[in-house]
């Protein structure tokens, strides 16, 4: 049985070898690489927790303060940048000066109603807290690649 799928995997692993390309040896060839393909996405830090993004996407996170509806944001904290055949991370992040995003705050809304029941068995104690979790729904703008200008 193993026999035949050894050459079916031989077969995959060379066609495999010779389609591979060689790696950009710096961050703005790289970068060039990535301006070229038709669709991006970024991992950004957005409230303490990292996100996978894409142009358009509508993005709910716990309810940020200091913001109104209409702030456009700028994400400072991106980790990785993508398409589809090419990603670059950053060490541990991308400077701002090479990739920008925008993000527009949509509104502030609240989650669904939920509801913690204590209990102590014996006790006759008994306390129920309902409470819903506010957030903050925020729309993710055009991911901009600035291009390197030599001087």
């Amino acid at each position: 049985m193993a026999s035949l799928f050894r050459p079916t995997l031989r077969a995959v692993a060379t066609r495999a070898l010779h389609t591979q390309t060689a790696a950009p040896a710096t961050a703005p060839s790289a970068l060039a690489l990535i301006r070229s393909q038709p669709s991006h996405y970024v991992v950004a830090s957005v409230a303490g927790r990292k996100y996978l993004l894409t142009p358009r996407d509508l993005l709910t996170v716990p309810r940020l303060k200091d913001v109104k509806v209409g702030d456009v944001l700028k994400l400072s904290d991106i980790h990785e940048l993508g398409s589809r055949e090419y990603t670059l991370r950053g060490t541990p992040t991308i400077p701002p000066e090479q990739v920008q995003v925008e993000a527009t705050v949509v509104e502030h809304t609240k989650g669904k109603m939920e509801t913690i029941f204590k209990k102590k068995r014996r006790k006759g104690y008994e306390r129920t807290v309902r409470h819903k979790q506010t957030y903050t729904r925020l729309r993710i703008g055009p991911i901009d690649i600035v291009e390197e200008t030599s001087s």
